[in-house]
């Protein structure tokens, strides 16, 4: 029996640890990678390993997993990790991607091991359907994925001695340094204790995009970008001397500008 390559994709550890347990007795034979926490490690490591099946969830910080399925279509067989079985059943009756729902069903979950184990044995071909269906998953899920809180709109940071309240429109950039974020404001710079893991969840979307898995520039502050090779990129930023990075997982966001 060939030997099968597959990578799981999601941010909740118990999830995955989950996933894999259950594949372990479905599947034996399936050889798991190493996990991905969101969508750019899910790329960087398909890149690195070139597995056969990738589980994704849905719902990822960074890239959700509707954008990282259109990168790797045609490239390897596809199930998406859901918790919103209501709004996924339809857009999945194509057929073009299996599903299976948190929390993980071992009966649901062992149909989706014996599609997957057919499928294998036939060459990739390409779906017409695939990107209609991914069209109609985005929009069947964009409501249900919306988060309810508002969006960050100041951020605390200890300056001195003292609390300093940000105002998060005048935040030029914020990038990892250690195990803190520097945040670059209109007024200076500061250290906080939030990843960018937390910040890209809560930062209005359409204001603040991630560039690479350590760097969050605001939009608005964009001066220039500069294509460099490997499908990467240099962002230059309106008063600050510093050139950040774009990654080519998140090159997508200036293909337009």
């Amino acid at each position: 029996m060939k030997q099968y390559t597959g990578l799981i994709a999601d941010d909740e550890p118990l999830l995955r640890e989950r996933l894999r347990t259950h594949l372990a007795v479905l599947w034996p034979a399936l050889e798991l990678l190493d996990d991905a926490r969101n969508g750019p490690e899910a790329l960087d490591l398909f890149d690195l390993h070139r597995p056969d099946v990738v589980f994704l969830d849905i719902h990822m910080p960074g890239q959700n997993g509707i954008d990282v399925a259109r990168q790797l279509a045609r490239r390897a067989h596809l199930v998406f990790v859901t918790a919103y079985e209501q709004y996924a059943v339809k857009a999945f009756q194509q057929g073009a991607i299996d599903y299976v729902v948190k929390p993980i069903d071992r009966a649901r979950l062992a149909d989706t091991v014996e599609r997957l184990q057919r499928q294998l044995a036939l060459p990739l071909q390409p779906d017409a359907a695939l990107e209609a269906m991914l069209d109609q998953l985005a929009g069947r899920l964009g409501q249900r994925m919306t988060p309810s809180l508002p969006w960050l709109q100041w951020i605390k940071a200890s300056v001195g001695n003292s609390l300093r309240l940000i105002p998060v429109d005048q935040v030029r950039f914020l990038r990892a340094d250690d195990k803190y974020t520097r945040v670059v404001w209109e007024e200076g710079e500061a250290l906080i204790r939030k990843s960018i893991r937390e910040l890209a969840e809560q930062l209005d979307p359409a204001r603040f995009v991630q560039t690479h898995r350590s760097v969050i520039v605001n939009l608005g502050c964009v001066s220039e970008v500069v294509r460099g090779v490997n499908e990467t990129a240099d962002l230059h930023i309106r008063g600050s001397s510093e050139v950040l990075p774009v990654s080519r997982h998140y090159l997508y966001h200036f293909r337009q500008m």
